[in-house]
């Protein structure tokens, strides 16, 4: 068995499958034949979530409490409304049915079928899953998934940590299962979940179990399959489908007879049936996926056979509560097994819609040779998509980064206004007045790329932008769909605005569709030489609407100045920023504005490209970059008031106005940099070949040379767009590269150190602002101001593209100050420094350990987990180590697009 993830080695071969010249792997070829739709190899995938259950779209109280509405307690006797969910599992796009592992270690009190965490309410630092798992790799087809799954062989201990967590504070640590000892003399099962697609819809999965214990231990695993419940919402019921079991060979030991079990899965509708044999003689259970209501609310379920039924089986010895008759529609086979020390058995399941020609047929016969061969198409895939020069440690924090990103692609399942109207149930009429009621549009059935599979299976607008830019080196057509999503009209709202997340639609995100739209048509035409310009279009055109949204909702006083809410740093002020504040005050926000004269310098930079094809964008391009420019001297003059720029201070802060009386909130925090994103560079070739762009912007400029300060016009003709205009730009970038300030060991500090000795704080408000390099004890939106510190991706990514175009408009004659003894750094040299610090998170250091798992000898030592990488949310401000949600591989698994630049760097500079 291995110890540690498999990575792309230099020896990987080249498969059997004929390729054309166009398609350099197996897996690139089966990406083609998805892209033309000659073989849909994406309609099965790891699609389904590690949890559904605390969810919003399941809350139907009138209180919108939805961790109380459907408690984990809940999750094993109840069936779903909208998504499934279960360990290491996969199901079809359309989430019709599913497949995934239980387990039972014959000491816990339940059967474990699916990821156990605490809520938000009770978590000391908010909502927390509570499990060790890995996803470990990942093909983009999800011709090859594996996924291992860490299960502790004493009892799981649910009470233990929810009592834990109960009493500390938001100032102590989480608990987590190796602080109770759930690992101690490595008293754990490896369950490891692989998946090879023969086809489109022939999937072998093969379920590999380790003890790495000292003692004998039992185990039951039951791999499971069963129909997501739609019928039950209804009245009368919709059409059931049924799993059932199928005859096999009277006498499997026979001489030729194979050894296996069967079942068929049937469907109604046009869905197809699917059959599945499961190697060897384990003894089949049959239930329903329908509601426990007994046990949950002391009324008459419709079925005797119910969802939970496996659970009382395996766990309660309860056999009566399945189907004698072996039919339902949830069905698993039982495997009980007792693993000696240091051993490992194998369990192979095969879901196919081609039936066996005769009875004597062996559903496995070539198993071991498909698992073997897609895992070297996976390996080749990786290669290519790597190159040649990453070392070993790159290539497995690349991979692994990958892997997450896929995995994390989820079936979500929501129309707002059938939630609302509660099916065939009356609500109680305070949900129309409560959360989402203003989306009744929104009706969404469709895979998504979601920030972590258990933490939030839910979308969030801002951080698919950053999914999508991370995904594209691994599927630009994924990533492309992906951005499409949101602007769809099912999404978007008929005002314009974008889904923020389910929690609460209308709250705000920074407007980062259109960076993330144009990186992705760039890349595309890296990658296959041509950009995909109906995509540009279909998506700046939806665009538009949102712009016209954000500009009449957000700049209150019309002088280009904006406020907002969430804006994705809700925590890092002196005020929860999406509440209101008292009367006669107002918040004018730096970071608002900055995030729209980026959003124009994007909408800018697409029209320009369309324009070189169709001239009416060019008009478009004008009326962006003027906004631009308004926007731009609106952050450094403001008629008879105090302007977001302080000149004492060299940096950008809030301005809070009570009435005739202005002050700058003086927090030196990411919100003072984000005006640094907002830089574009127009080559000279493009600005003499559009006519009326360049007439109309010679004339603007002589109407309005005050507005010209965020225009460098370089000696070749370029034209440099920043909103930090040199002479600031030294000034905010010597701040960012000041190690007592911004710049940890591992990337952009979102506050800066200073505020450690002094913090910032406001008669009459309710909180000051310290710096908290890890999770800070201040609870504000969310329940953690977790923004007062800690190193985060996205931010840190940003930083780094806008000093690269920074490089690109001014090259050395730009230098940011040093510090510590520092040479002044060009923007390039600066934007690589980033670039390295924050990849040194997960890299393993001279003396072993990597940062990301920061004193914890387990992670860092144990030759089991150390090469095992956990992808956080955000990171500790001065060491590096992880916290937050350990799976938000979305905007975390840009590292592995940074390992890619630095790559290419290295070879420009070699």
């Amino acid at each position: 068995m291995t110890t540690a993830p498999r990575t792309a080695q230099s020896t990987a071969q080249p498969t059997s499958m004929n390729k054309p010249p166009h398609a350099p792997t197996a897996e690139h070829q089966r990406l083609e034949e998805s892209r033309d739709r000659r073989e849909r190899w994406k309609s099965w995938g790891p699609y389904l979530a590690e949890r559904a259950w605390g969810t919003v779209r399941e809350d139907y109280s009138k209180q919108g409490h939805a961790w109380e509405h459907f408690p984990h307690d809940h999750a094993r006797s109840r069936a779903y409304r909208w998504n499934e969910d279960g360990l290491g599992g996969l199901c079809d796009r359309n989430q019709t049915l599913c497949l995934a592992v239980a387990l039972w270690n014959e000491r816990d009190a339940i059967l474990k079928e699916r990821a156990f965490g605490l809520s938000g309410p009770e978590g000391n630092h908010g909502e927390d899953v509570k499990e060790v798992y890995y996803y470990e790799d990942a093909t983009p087809t999800a011709s090859y998934l594996r996924y291992l799954y860490r299960y502790p062989q004493r009892a799981y201990p649910y009470a233990e940590l929810v009592d834990a967590a109960r009493h500390r504070t938001s100032a102590d640590p989480e608990v987590n299962l190796e602080d109770l000892g759930a690992f101690t003399d490595r008293r754990y099962t490896d369950v490891t979940v692989e998946y090879a697609k023969r086809s489109p819809t022939d999937i072998l999965m093969v379920i590999t179990v380790e003890n790495h214990g000292p003692d004998p231990v039992p185990l039951h695993v039951l791999p499971h399959v069963w129909f997501r419940n739609t019928w039950s919402w209804s009245d009368p019921l919709g059409p059931l489908p049924e799993i059932h079991a199928v005859d096999t060979p009277e006498d499997p030991g026979a001489p030729g007879a194979p050894a296996f079990v069967a079942m068929r899965a049937v469907h109604p509708s046009d869905f197809g049936t699917y059959h599945v044999y499961v190697e060897g003689a384990p003894e089949l259970l049959f239930t329903n996926n329908e509601t426990h209501h007994e046990r949950l609310y002391g009324t008459p379920s419709r079925t005797p056979y119910v969802k939970d039924a496996f659970h009382d089986a395996v766990v309660g010895g309860a056999l009566r509560r399945v189907n004698p008759e072996r039919r339902g529609t949830k069905a698993a086979s039982w495997h009980r097994l007792v693993l000696p020390p240091g051993g490992s058995a194998r369990i192979r399941l095969r879901l196919t819609t081609n039936a066996l020609a005769d009875a004597l047929s062996n559903p496995f016969s070539d198993a071991d040779a498909l698992l073997a061969e897609r895992r070297r198409e996976a390996d080749a895939y990786y290669l290519h998509i790597q190159g040649p020069d990453l070392s070993d440690d790159h290539r497995l924090i690349h991979r692994q980064a990958a892997a997450g990103l896929l995995w994390t692609m989820q079936f979500y399942n929501y129309d707002v206004d059938i939630w609302l109207r509660g099916d065939a149930i009356t609500p109680p009429p305070e949900r129309f007045q409560g959360r989402n009621n203003h989306w009744r549009h929104l009706s969404i059935a469709d895979v998504i790329s979601m920030p972590d599979a258990w933490e939030y299976p839910w979308f969030a607008a801002w951080d698919l932008a950053f999914h999508a830019v991370a995904l594209s080196a691994i599927d630009i057509d994924l990533a492309k769909a992906q951005l499409k999503l949101l602007v769809k009209e099912w999404y978007q709202h008929p005002s314009g605005q974008l889904p923020a997340y389910e929690w609460e639609f209308s709250d705000l995100n920074p407007p980062v569709h259109a960076w993330a739209t144009f990186q992705l048509y760039k890349i595309e035409r890296r990658q296959r030489g041509t950009g995909d310009k109906v995509f540009l279009e279909r998506v700046f055109h939806k665009l538009l609407i949102n712009f016209a949204w954000w500009v009449n909702r957000r700049d209150v006083q019309g002088n280009n100045v904006f406020e907002g809410g969430f804006l994705g740093l809700d925590n890092i002020s002196l005020f929860d920023r999406s509440e209101a504040l008292p009367p006669g005050m107002r918040l004018e926000q730096a970071d608002a504005t900055a995030w729209m004269a980026m959003y124009c310098l994007d909408l800018m930079r697409i029209a320009l490209e369309l324009a070189q094809d169709n001239s009416a964008y060019e008009d478009l391009a004008s009326k962006f970059l003027e906004h631009f420019l308004r926007i731009a001297y609106a952050l450094h003059h403001v008629d008879g008031g105090l302007p977001l720029w302080s000149e004492e201070d060299g940096f950008y802060f809030d301005v809070l106005q009570n009435g005739d009386h202005s002050q700058h909130l003086k927090i030196r925090s990411v919100v003072g940099l984000i005006p640094l994103f907002a830089v574009h560079v127009i080559p000279p070739e493009v600005y003499r070949n559009l006519d009326n762009f360049r007439r109309r912007t010679e004339w603007f400029l002589t109407r309005n040379p005050h507005l010209a300060e965020a225009i460098t016009i370089r000696p070749d003709g370029r034209k440099v767009l920043s909103a930090v205009p040199p002479g600031r730009l030294e000034r905010v970038l010597g701040h960012l590269f000041n190690e007592a300030e911004f710049l940890s060991p591992h990337g952009p500090r979102s506050l800066s150190r200073e505020h450690a000795a002094h913090p910032m704080r406001l008669a009459g408000a309710d909180h000051e602002v310290r710096y908290e390099p890890g999770e800070s004890p201040d609870r504000m939106k969310g329940g953690n101001s977790n923004w007062r510190g800690p190193v985060w991706f996205p931010m840190g990514y940003l930083l780094c593209r806008s000093l690269l175009r920074l490089d690109h408009g001014f090259g050395d004659r730009l230098l940011i100050p040093g510090s510590n003894g520092h040479a002044p750094r060009t923007p390039r040299e600066a934007a690589l420094e980033l670039a390295c610090r924050m990849v040194s998170i997960f890299e393993r250091g001279p003396d072993g350990r990597r940062p990301v798992y920061g004193d914890d000898d387990l992670f860092q030592h144990d030759p089991h987990f150390r090469d095992r990488i956990l992808f956080f949310e955000y990171f500790h401000g001065d060491t590096g180590k992880g916290l937050g949600a350990a799976h938000q591989t979305g905007w975390t698994a840009l590292v592995g697009d940074l390992i890619l630049r630095l790559a290419r760097a290295r070879r420009h500079r070699g």
